[in-house]
């Protein structure tokens, strides 16, 4: 019974952090932005994003981000600096080929540095992928 149910792999889809400039409240800020690095279009797209340690945790936030198309990207949150010393975990949930994908995107606490900055295919900007 187990072996007949199929749980398909997201690919290609990813969460980065990108590290861009405000020019509206004139500062750099740390952005979270899903990739749909696939060549058909993403459907019902929704992302829950909270940060946490052993101690702390942020509010749980929902974003439904309807469609994404082929080789684009949308902006999900912008991250604030202390946010960034917990665990945050990006969970997207999303319809492809007539099935329901999921994934997980976990940035370590603290791992988001300029040290670990790289460009980011399809956005064409520096920042973080997970690891």
């Amino acid at each position: 019974m187990k072996k007949d149910i199929e749980i398909p792999i997201a690919k290609d889809v990813h969460v980065a952090l990108i590290h861009e400039c405000n020019d509206e409240f004139l500062s750099k800020d740390w952005n979270a932005y899903l990739i749909n690095g696939r060549n058909a279009a993403i459907d019902m797209v929704l992302v829950v994003s909270k940060g946490f340690d052993r101690d702390r945790k942020t509010s749980t936030m929902r974003h439904g981000m309807g469609s994404i198309g082929p080789k684009s990207f949308k902006k999900i949150e912008l991250v604030p600096e202390d946010v960034l010393a917990l665990n945050n975990e990006f969970f997207v949930t999303f319809f492809a080929d007539d099935k329901l994908y999921e994934k997980r995107f976990v940035f370590p606490k603290n791992s988001v540095k300029q040290s670990t900055i790289k460009s980011i295919p399809v956005i064409e900007k520096d920042g973080i992928l997970p690891k």
